[in-house]
């Protein structure tokens, strides 16, 4: 048996990005991750604490030992989920990279899902590690890592589409974040990845958020690439981060 996931934070919030956007979500955000995407916002070295809300959607945490273990984590979701019946529509994974931690992931998603769906939020790289829990998950939000914004010197396109074919067996969704300087090149590649697996796949546009939460890309750019991935796919959206807009963790 593989030791229990390392998880950052647990708590209850709207889910503000992609196909789920607008449904209240319990977040388990795992440690670590194997990108170092330049607009990232998100701590996740491995810690000593889990920090857990003390209450669903009170925003005060609390720190618990590391790691804590699939029993008290199924507790907790079982909890909260009964204490606000209806008020969550699903589970979402997220980190970090949750794949990472794929053999452990293989043991307690099936018990988490007994409660709620299972919605993992990935950076789309781990085909393989995607293939060992993929039946243990009802929704996937894949992002596709542009260079002109996330600064990476060496393209994903490849590991994208391997991971894309896999992530086709559950209701999954495409999100790349957009900056002014992207170029519709990047835009016209990822559609062709989408096209070749499955071209009804959902694809949702992210401008980069400024720091204030509000967007920092012009209306004029968002439209203009939103333009060219509508020419090639039959669904394009943009969403921006809405969390952000709304204060909420």
């Amino acid at each position: 048996m593989s030791d229990p996931a390392r998880i950052s934070e647990i708590f209850s919030s709207i889910q503000g990005e992609g196909y789920l956007a607008g449904r209240r979500q319990i977040f388990i955000r795992l440690d670590e991750c194997n990108l170092d995407c330049r607009y990232c916002d998100t701590v996740y070295e491995k810690g000593a604490v889990c920090r857990v809300e003390t209450a669903p959607g009170s925003g005060i945490l609390t720190a618990l030992p590391q790691p804590p273990g699939v029993d008290g984590l199924v507790a907790l979701v079982t909890e909260w989920h009964g204490r606000l019946p209806g008020a969550h529509h699903s589970i979402s994974v997220t980190g970090g990279e949750p794949l990472l931690q794929a053999e452990t992931l293989k043991e307690w998603l099936p018990e988490l899902r007994r409660t709620l769906p299972i919605h993992l939020e990935t950076n789309g790289t781990l085909h393989a590690e995607l293939g060992q829990v993929i039946e243990s998950i009802d929704h996937i939000s894949m992002d596709m890592k542009l260079p002109s914004t996330a600064g990476r010197d060496q393209a994903l396109w490849e590991e994208h589409r391997r991971f894309l074919e896999v992530a086709v067996q559950r209701q999954v969704s495409v999100k790349v974040v957009i900056g002014q300087d992207t170029p519709t090149d990047e835009i016209r590649r990822v559609c062709a990845i989408m096209a070749k697996v499955e071209r009804t796949t959902p694809l949702f546009l992210q401008p980069l958020s400024n720091a204030a939460g509000g967007v920092a890309v012009t209306v004029e750019r968002i439209l203009r690439l939103q333009e060219t991935a509508a020419a090639l796919l039959p669904d394009v959206r943009v969403i921006p981060q809405m969390h952000k807009m709304l204060g909420a963790l």
